[in-house]
């Protein structure tokens, strides 16, 4: 869910912010029908779904003025960023189908807590004293959501926590990309990659489709398709840092959705660790975006 400053309109952050809240609204739908799809079918044919429904939505306005757009020099980083996104995906369905929702795409979202360990580890750049604070912080609810007193452990959250790990290096990729290239080449190579990466493992997975599955699969495409272009809308009207930290409202909604039809009301070590990791969160954007950007070379 990622965008970049280019092609602003003049300021308009209601707008943008409202934007911004309606696409984290699609990626937590997405989320809810990919634990439905999840028990009709496998993980691989989701991800599958999900990308190729956009993917060809995409393709045609990103090349309505030719082959151009496809030409880069950032292949690289666009792999990356495509790899780490459909791995983060592939790892969050799976995840969604053995724990709650909420506790699932909680983990899931911790993403930008690892983004400063992340920057470090690949370009030993330097993160300021409140990222590394709002990292902490946000780390102490990570561990009250896991509830590691608990006796019995589920799977589950291995598959959330990489998807975190991944959805951070994704975040980190688009970043890096938004300095140079423009976001419908962003989309298209996205989309592409992504489709032919899970082509693989959704025939290796294949098997019989529910018909009502299908209501599924076309809702998760059309979900991830309406949040990529809200996200890149709500881009035109205010900048990426201020618009950054509703990321944190998917975590809101999808607690909403898990207890109105999975009837899974938060506990309360998972309200007070949605607190401490939205909060650190904020803190770590904040001190993220007071820092100068590093770029790196594919």
């Amino acid at each position: 869910m990622l965008g970049t400053d280019a092609g602003l309109k003049p300021e308009h952050l209601v707008y943008g912010a409202a934007l911004t809240t309606a696409s984290f609204l699609c990626v937590s739908v997405m989320s809810a029908l990919g634990k439905v799809a999840g028990q009709l079918t496998s993980t691989g044919v989701v991800v599958l779904f999900q990308n190729l429904i956009a993917f060809l939505f995409i393709a045609p306005i990103a090349l309505r003025g030719g082959w151009g757009p496809l030409r880069t020099q950032k292949l690289g980083l666009h792999i990356l960023r495509a790899a780490s996104g459909t791995a983060c995906w592939y790892a969050l369905f799976v995840a969604i189908t053995m724990m709650p929702l909420t506790n699932a795409v909680l983990l899931s979202f911790s993403a930008p807590l690892w983004m400063p360990v992340i920057a470090w580890l690949i370009s030993r750049e330097k993160s300021s004293t409140a990222t590394w604070f709002g990292a902490g912080l946000g780390f102490v609810g990570v561990v009250l959501v896991l509830q590691p007193h608990h006796h019995h452990f589920n799977v589950g959250t291995l598959f959330a926590l990489a998807a975190a790990l991944l959805l951070a290096v994704a975040l980190m990729s688009v970043r890096w990309l938004g300095a140079t290239e423009p976001m419908p080449r962003i989309l298209l190579y996205y989309f592409l990659l992504s489709t032919v990466m899970a082509m693989p493992i959704a025939a290796m997975q294949w098997h019989s489709v529910p018909a009502r599955a299908w209501i599924y699969l076309l809702g998760i495409g059309f979900a991830q398709l309406f949040a990529q272009v809200l996200i890149v809308l709500a881009y035109r009207y205010a900048s990426s840092v201020k618009l950054g930290p509703f990321i944190y409202t998917t975590i809101v909604f999808t607690a909403l959705i898990d207890w109105v039809f999975w009837h899974h009301p938060p506990t309360l070590f998972v309200v007070v660790g949605m607190v401490l990791v939205i909060g650190g969160g904020l803190v770590a954007i904040r001190g993220t975006s007071e820092a100068p950007l590093a770029s790196v070379e594919s």
